[in-house]
């Protein structure tokens, strides 16, 4: 295993996904992959624009900071990409807006684009304690909101909405120690990240969570030939988690139960209408987001829950 340094600088930074993106980086399945990130607004660690993002209307910076492609030499479509995730450091501060972007909830409660509010955060990652400009104080549990590739089809394809193959997922269960499982759309992989969250609800109701820029994150990339899968899965310290994504909430959730009753019988051996029935006792669906597009949901199955 290699372990890769990836510094923040022009060469590696984007705003969106193309499969006809150049690689920053090649690794071998197994190594790991180190590096620092700008906020999802394109900021760094001491509030200041990256003076070198590309004028606004140019599609190739108009997404989130990521950093990448990192290529998987090797990877092929239909594969599996385990992404490890090791660390997370999240930087000193970070902001949380409400009204800055037209969104359906904003308008069913009531809250119009323009009409913005945001909360300034201070961040202390040793203490996992942020506090906004108020004094009110909440912990902080730092995430990458897109980890992803980008989609087998020709083009530029915006950061927002989660896919298939990853993306915008911003589910914040995938902290460090948990491992994100995710199908393979195109050769090499291509996988890229960032989107530093120090702390988000299920939901992210306001469109942002606590964002902020990454002081460090690591991740160790292996390819998998013996997990086929359609959608994103996840393994925590505590639970299985499985993942759907449609504009539609209703499908979101029919994706993430089909991928929950897939995992039941690959892990527990349970036929597929046993496991509907045990996932309607053990089984928990939580709102991932609501505010991407496409919408969020991920099936929860704890690890002590069928002994």
């Amino acid at each position: 295993m290699v372990q890769h340094e990836i510094r923040l600088e022009r060469r590696t930074l984007h705003g969106h996904f193309s499969r006809d993106l150049a690689p920053i980086l090649s690794v071998d399945s197994g190594d790991s992959i180190a590096f620092a990130c700008l906020n999802s607004g394109w900021r760094d660690d001491s509030h200041e624009p990256f003076e070198e993002r590309l004028p606004e209307g140019d599609e190739r910076d108009a997404g989130h900071a990521l950093i990448g492609p990192v290529e998987v030499r090797g990877a092929r479509g239909g594969q599996t990409l385990e992404v490890r995730i090791d660390e997370i450091r999240i930087g000193s501060w970070g902001v949380t807006d409400a009204g800055g972007w037209h969104t359906p909830l904003n308008e069913r409660l009531g809250v119009h684009e323009g009409e913005n509010v945001a909360l300034h955060w201070t961040l202390d990652a040793d203490a996992a304690s942020g506090v906004d400009q108020k004094g009110r104080r909440v912990s902080l549990r730092p995430f990458l909101g897109v980890i992803g590739m980008p989609p087998d089809e020709p083009g530029i394809h915006s950061t927002a909405p989660p896919r298939s193959c990853g993306g915008n997922i911003d589910c914040k269960e995938l902290v460090a120690g948990t491992t994100l499982f995710l199908p393979i759309p195109v050769g090499g992989a291509l996988l890229s990240a960032g989107d530093g969250h120090a702390a988000q609800g299920d939901g992210e109701v306001s469109q942002l969570a606590i964002e902020a820029p990454v002081e460090r994150a690591q991740f160790t990339l292996s390819v998998r030939d013996d997990l086929p899968l359609n959608d994103p899965i996840a393994w925590t310290p505590d639970a299985w988690l499985t993942f759907g994504f449609d504009e539609d909430l209703d499908e979101a959730a029919a994706l993430a139960i089909d991928g929950m009753l897939e995992l039941m019988g690959r892990e527990h051996g349970v036929e597929r209408r046993e496991a509907l029935a045990l996932a309607s006792v053990v089984v928990d669906l939580r709102v991932t987001q609501l505010v991407n597009g496409a919408r969020g949901v991920h099936a929860r199955l704890a690890h002590d829950a069928l002994r």
